[in-house]
């Protein structure tokens, strides 16, 4: 994190911190969303050895009980004792906020209620969207925060029209696809300390203020999904959701039965015990047919779309959303783990949609779609200008 004074003009404006403020650190109150792991505990305390007002608060979120010693998880009953070791050791207040309520509602039932679509959620986003950037910011506003930081890997950059959200540095951790849904209001309050830094320079700041999660692993699966089976957690909310039908190839011909909809998921491969008539050509799921109760399959080839159809976009570019950007260049991840693609947005019937220049697969409703700043627009950024992004309907 840059902790460096600047001064814009040294004979008109006052010292700016490190968070953008023209105040001294000690008058500049941060509330950090500490999740108890490595990430938001160097943030936390980063801000703290600078002399920042930090006041650290956990959201318990899901199953405290049965979940209290489960490791690779998130706000956890674990997670909640190594952050108030974290804030002890750092001597700023910590607070513990029982979500669980709410997360359960914003998140686990639309989680579940998106599977049972046929689509394929990210419950990490609706998280961020919800209960971290919405409901935690009114908190830090009402105990008069002038800001609240997080241990995510994004960079936030002052631009001429108001802060920009920008991929972190480092690409290998960058959360921007997780992000996409932080609205110009938001930005605006929000600070992402450890954006411009790298896993290992966390760790090794970790290490040298002696905090406990040094050597804490990093979360692995979605928080509430024991294991990484979330069909228990479908099973659990909605028992009867495991209805068998059959698994149809794209030719038409019935080639067997799958145990439900919601243990698939479009590009899948493994798992579903099939083959052509001969046994030799590798299936992929094409397609969930909620109204037929169908599983389409077909060959990989098959997976290819080229046109994505949209749903409550979140646009955070300079200019407003309109007709003005058809046609516009902009980068697209349809997936967390992979590289902004070339595409173009298309406006028709007042809604956005997007054109792939070339046919990405396994592009499946209830993903998101994120948007980018074109490598033309910005050569030496390589697509790090967040433009926002939206919800997965259809594709073609």
């Amino acid at each position: 994190m840059q902790t460096a004074k600047v001064t814009k003009n040294a004979k008109s404006q006052p010292d700016v911190n490190s968070l953008g403020f023209a105040k001294p650190e000690a008058e500049t109150r941060v509330v950090v969303a500490m999740s108890g792991g490595v990430d938001s505990s160097v943030c936390a305390a980063l801000l703290a050895r600078e002399g920042y007002d930090v006041v650290g608060v956990t959201l318990q979120l899901y199953d405290h009980g049965a979940a209290i010693w489960k490791e690779r998880a998130c706000c956890a009953g674990q997670d909640i004792y190594d952050a108030r070791r974290v804030a002890g050791m750092m001597d700023f207040p910590h607070y513990v906020l029982d979500y669980e309520s709410s997360f359960r509602e914003q998140v686990i039932k639309d989680f579940v209620d998106t599977y049972l679509t046929g689509a394929t959620p990210v419950p990490c986003v609706r998280c961020n969207q919800t209960v971290k950037f919405r409901d935690l910011l009114k908190v830090a506003g009402d105990i008069g925060a002038d800001c609240m930081a997080t241990g995510h890997y994004i960079r936030r950059v002052e631009g001429p029209a108001g802060p920009e959200l920008h991929r972190a540095r480092d690409f290998g951790k960058d959360q921007s696809y997780f992000l996409f849904a932080t609205t110009r209001e938001q930005l605006g309050f929000l600070r992402f300390p450890l954006g411009c830094m790298d896993k290992s320079q966390t760790r090794r700041l970790a290490f040298e203020m002696g905090l406990n999660v040094a050597s804490k692993p990093d979360s692995q699966d979605i928080c509430f999904v024991p294991e990484g089976r979330y069909t228990d957690v479908i099973e659990k909310i909605r028992p009867d959701a495991a209805r068998p039908g059959d698994f149809v190839h794209m030719d038409g011909h019935v080639m067997g039965r799958h145990r439900g909809l919601v243990y698939y998921t479009v590009g899948q491969r493994r798992g579903l015990g099939l083959g052509d008539d001969t046994g030799t050509e590798p299936l992929y799921v094409v397609k969930i047919d909620t109204d037929r109760n169908q599983v389409i399959v077909g060959p990989r080839e098959a997976l290819g779309r080229s046109l994505i159809y949209l749903a409550n976009i979140n646009w955070i570019g300079d200019d407003d959303m309109g007709p003005d950007l058809h046609g516009r260049k902009i980068g697209v991840k349809v997936r967390s783990t992979r590289p902004p693609e070339a595409a173009r947005l298309i406006w028709s019937d007042n809604e956005l949609s997007v054109k792939l220049d070339k046919p990405e697969e396994g592009v499946s409703p209830g993903q998101a779609c994120v948007f980018y700043e074109a490598r033309e627009a910005s050569p030496h950024e390589n697509c790090q200008r967040v433009l926002g992004g939206g919800w997965i309907t259809g594709t073609a």
